[in-house]
C-alpha cells in the first residue's frame, strides 16, 4: 500500500491524496488550489497523475478546497465512483456549478488583457456543463453505513461536524495477509457549533491522515460571537444604519440566519429587516432544509420552544434570487441586515453593497471569517482607506467590526481532543494535512508531546510505503 500526498500538504487548499492499494488507486478528495493567479491555473488545469488511472474517489465534504477540481477530473477521463454522503452530493450539485461559472468568467477576465498583449488565449479549467456532466459520478452513503467501494477496502463515513455533510472517512483496508485501517479527517469541525451535530470520535486507526488548519491558534466562544452580533445589530439599528456582512455562502450564512432567528425570537434585536442576497446561498440553504437529520439538539429545542417552521426562516428574513431585487437594497433608507458573498469580498454581490454603503458612519460592516492577505476583506478590516471596489475608490467611514468565534474548524485545542481519542498503541503513523507549515509543525510538536510516536508532516509530492 502506497500514499501520496498531492494537495493541502503544508498549505490548505487543493486537498488531495492518492492511496494505491491492491492494483487500484483512490483519491482521497480533488479540490482546488487557490494562490496567485498564475500558479493556480496551471496547477489546476494539469494532474500530478493519469485521471484515467483513478479508480474511485472519496469526498469527505463539499467545500471547493475538497471537491472543486472534479469537474476536471471527470472532463480528464475518470470514470469511477464519487462516494459521499447525501447531503454532500446535494450541496456539490450547487458548488460545483458555481465554480464552473466562476471559470467561465475568470477567464473572460483574464483574456481581455491576453488580447491586448497578443497573448494566446486561455480555455476555463471547466465550465458549468462540465460540472453539471460530474454530478451522475456521485454515489450518496448514510453515515456508520460501510460500503465496499474497491477490492479489499470498505468505506465507512462519521460525522465530522464541519458544514453539512461532512464526514471522516475511514477505511478498512485488506491486501494479502496485511490489514490496515486508515482515518482521514477531511475538515474537523468544532464541539461547540451552530445548527449541526458536534464531530464524532474513534479510537482504532493504523494510520490517521488529520488535518491541522488551525493548529497553531484558539478560537473565541460561539456564545461571544452570537453576543457581538447582538451588539452590532443593536448600535447599527440605533444609528438608523445597516450592517453589511460579507459571508461564505455555505455555512456562516446559515449560521448567521440561525443567530438572528434566535435573537429575534428572544427579543435581543430589533425588528430590522434580513436580506440573504447571494443565489449560492439561497440554494445552500435549501439543502440545508432538506437535512434535519444533521440539525443538533439545540435547533430541535428552539424549534419545538418557540414553534418556528425552520432554523432559517422566520418573518423578517427575504432570500434574495433575482438581481433585480438585489439592486432595489441599494435604495433601502431603514435599518438593514444584508448577508451576501463572498466571505472575503473578493467577487460577487457583496461588493455592490459594499460600494453603496461603505461610505456612510452610520452603517457597519462586519466580517466574520478569516481574511486573507491580499483581499478586499483583509484591506477593509486593515483599515486601509480609501479602497478600491469594482473600479472606484470609496472613503471608509461605516464602522468596521470583527467576530472570530464562527469559524467551522476545530482550533487547537479541538484537535489534540479529537486525536486524543485514538489508542497511541495501535496507531503507527500520523499525517498532517490541510495546514499551513506553522499551523502543522505547532500541532505535530504538540501531539508528540502526548504519546503519539510517528507524526509526519508531509511535503507535495511526498510517497509513503506501507
Amino acid at each position: 500500500m502506497r500514499i501520496t500526498f498531492y494537495g493541502a500538504a503544508r498549505e490548505v487548499t487543493g486537498s488531495m491524496h492518492l492511496l494505491e492499494v491492491n492494483g487500484q488507486r483512490i483519491l482521497l478528495e480533488c479540490g482546488l488550489f487557490q494562490g496567485h493567479r498564475a500558479d493556480t491555473y496551471q496547477r489546476n488545469l494539469h494532474f500530478p497523475f493519469d485521471p484515467k488511472s483513478i479508480d474511485t474517489v472519496v469526498l469527505s465534504h463539499a467545500h471547493i478546497d475538497h471537491s472543486g477540481n472534479l469537474p476536471n477530473l471527470v472532463k480528464q477521463g475518470f470514470n469511477g465512483n464519487i462516494w459521499c454522503t447525501a447531503a454532500t452530493r446535494n450541496l456539490s450539485s450547487y458548488m460545483l456549478l458555481d465554480s464552473g461559472h466562476i471559470q467561465e468568467q475568470d477567464v473572460i477576465y483574464l483574456n481581455k488583457k491576453r488580447r491586448r498583449r497578443h497573448e494566446p488565449l486561455l480555455e476555463p479549467i471547466y465550465t458549468r456543463q462540465d460540472a453539471q456532466a460530474t454530478l451522475p459520478y456521485f454515489v450518496s452513503v448514510g453515515m456508520h453505513r460501510p460500503i465496499p467501494i474497491a477490492e479489499g477496502v470498505t468505506l465507512t463515513f462519521y460525522n465530522a461536524g464541519h458544514i453539512l455533510g461532512a464526514a471522516f472517512v475511514q477505511l478498512d483496508i485488506r491486501e494479502g495477509n496485511k490489514r490496515w485501517r486508515l482515518v482521514f479527517s477531511g475538515d474537523i469541525g468544532r464541539k461547540e457549533i451552530a445548527i449541526l451535530k458536534p464531530p464524532e470520535f474513534l479510537e482504532e486507526a493504523d494510520i490517521l491522515i488529520m488535518e491541522s488548519t488551525y493548529g497553531d491558534r484558539f478560537h473565541g466562544t460561539y456564545r461571544s460571537a452570537r453576543e457581538k452580533l447582538r451588539d452590532v445589530v443593536c448600535s447599527t439599528a440605533r444609528r438608523r444604519g445597516k450592517v453589511i456582512i460579507p459571508a461564505f455562502a455555505v455555512g456562516r450564512t446559515q449560521e448567521l440566519v440561525y443567530n438572528l432567528n434566535q435573537l429575534d425570537a428572544d427579543g435581543e434585536i430589533p425588528p430590522v429587516p434580513v436580506f440573504v442576497d447571494s443565489p449560492l446561498a439561497v440554494n445552500a440553504t435549501d439543502v440545508f432544509r432538506m437535512h434535519p437529520e444533521e440539525w443538533n439538539r439545540e435547533v430541535q429545542r428552539f424549534l419545538v420552544e418557540d414553534k418556528r417552521r425552520s432554523p432559517f426562516d422566520y418573518p423578517r428574513i427575504e432570500y434574495v434570487r433575482d438581481v433585480r431585487r438585489s439592486k432595489q437594497l441599494n435604495h433601502l433608507t431603514e435599518p438593514a441586515i444584508i448577508i451576501s458573498a463572498s466571505g472575503m469580498a473578493e467577487n460577487g454581490r457583496i461588493l455592490h453593497h459594499l460600494k453603496n454603503n461603505i461610505e456612510f458612519p452610520e452603517n457597519t460592516v462586519l466580517f466574520v471569517s478569516f481574511q486573507a492577505q491580499n483581499t478586499l476583506g483583509r484591506r477593509i478590516l486593515d483599515g486601509v482607506s480609501p479602497v478600491r471596489i469594482l473600479g472606484g475608490e470609496y472613503q471608509v467611514r461605516a464602522r468596521v467590526e470583527k467576530i472570530d468565534g464562527y469559524s467551522a474548524h476545530a482550533d487547537q485545542r479541538g484537535l489534540l481532543s479529537w486525536a486524543g481519542h485514538f489508542q497511541r498503541k495501535r496507531l503507527k503513523r500520523l499525517f498532517l494535512v490541510h495546514g499551513e507549515e506553522e499551523a502543522a509543525f505547532t500541532l505535530a510538536d504538540k501531539l508528540r508531546k502526548r504519546g503519539f510516536r510517528q507524526v509526519d508532516v508531509p511535503v507535495r509530492g511526498q510517497k509513503f510505503e506501507f
